[in-house]
């Protein structure tokens, strides 16, 4: 084989090695997404029904009601990021009216200017605490809303709803954030509720979502959706997710408790209305007792 016909051949394999890896990624990214509220009205039978995805809207990593595979739902769509530290005289937030139609406990809206001392935030479950390193100069819209929920009691005795695992949507991670949740694999609108409030993306592409990092669940198809819902990633197999979902801290505590969550495994709803599995709730049940940040 002459010299000219040996790079010819290299060439076509060369092209043939990456034709097949954009295949894989393609068929990856849609076969995936995180949903958390509701953002679509569904009327079925007479039965009328506000779906939510892995975002959250309020409502589904991963992480809608949370995050879950989908073979026709397109990626949400990333918008503006804040991916390095805004000057602190600088730092405003907005935050506005739900009008998804989700389910909400409302309980007020955040002030506009966001404290950037907040360095940890601590929930404490019915297993212990888990423990969260906050990334408050990259998302502090985010940060400053948990702080005014976790003042207002916002989470306590609330319930994580979703357990995503490598087996039921090709994610790894856990689902917490909304206030209506019976996590119990039968209610059919786990995952839609709501803080009633919305407020922007913030941090995209900041960080990884490989295991401990923890985000915001917004619906599929949605940027600027976020509410009370976020996402704990369980595993690298999150990581696979493109930056559409916002990044607000890193586990320092308490990943054993969730690997034995993970471990525990989750009970199938058959009738959850997002039919994307955004209501597959953990057998190994965690509630939340209380949330600070310090």
């Amino acid at each position: 084989m002459s010299g000219e016909d040996r790079q010819s051949q290299l060439a076509r394999e060369h092209k043939e090695r990456q034709a097949k890896r954009a295949e894989q990624a393609t068929k990856t990214k849609r076969n995936t997404f995180i949903g958390a509220g509701a953002a679509v009205v569904v009327v079925v039978g007479g039965l009328i029904a506000a779906t939510t995805l892995l975002g959250g809207g309020d409502s589904k990593p991963a992480a809608a009601s949370s995050p879950a595979p989908s073979e026709t739902a397109a990626e949400p769509t990333p918008s503006a990021t804040t991916s390095a530290p805004v000057a602190p005289s600088k730092v405003s937030c907005s935050y506005r009216k739900d009008t998804s139609g989700s389910p909400a406990k409302k309980v007020g809206m955040p002030p506009g200017k966001p404290s950037l001392k907040l360095k940890t935030m601590t929930i404490t479950t019915n297993h212990g605490d888990i423990v969260i390193d906050l990334a408050t100069a990259q998302a502090p819209c985010t940060v400053n809303s948990f702080a005014f929920l976790a003042k207002k009691n916002f989470f306590d005795n609330t319930k994580c709803h979703r357990l995503a695992t490598p087996e039921n949507s090709g994610l790894a991670l856990l689902q917490c954030g909304d206030p209506q949740a019976k996590a119990d694999g039968e209610n059919p609108t786990d995952g839609q509720g709501s803080s009633g409030y919305v407020f922007d993306d913030e941090n995209l592409g900041g960080l990884p979502y490989t295991k401990g990092t923890v985000a915001m669940a917004q619906p599929p198809e949605a940027a600027n959706q976020n509410g009370s819902q976020f996402w704990i990633s369980l595993g690298e197999e999150t990581a696979q997710l493109g930056p559409d979902y916002t990044p607000f801290g890193t586990v320092t505590k308490g990943m054993d408790i969730l690997d034995k969550v993970s471990k525990g495994g989750w009970i199938t709803n058959p009738d959850d209305i997002t039919g994307d599995g955004g209501s597959n709730a953990p057998k190994i049940p965690v509630i939340i007792k209380d949330v600070q940040l310090t």
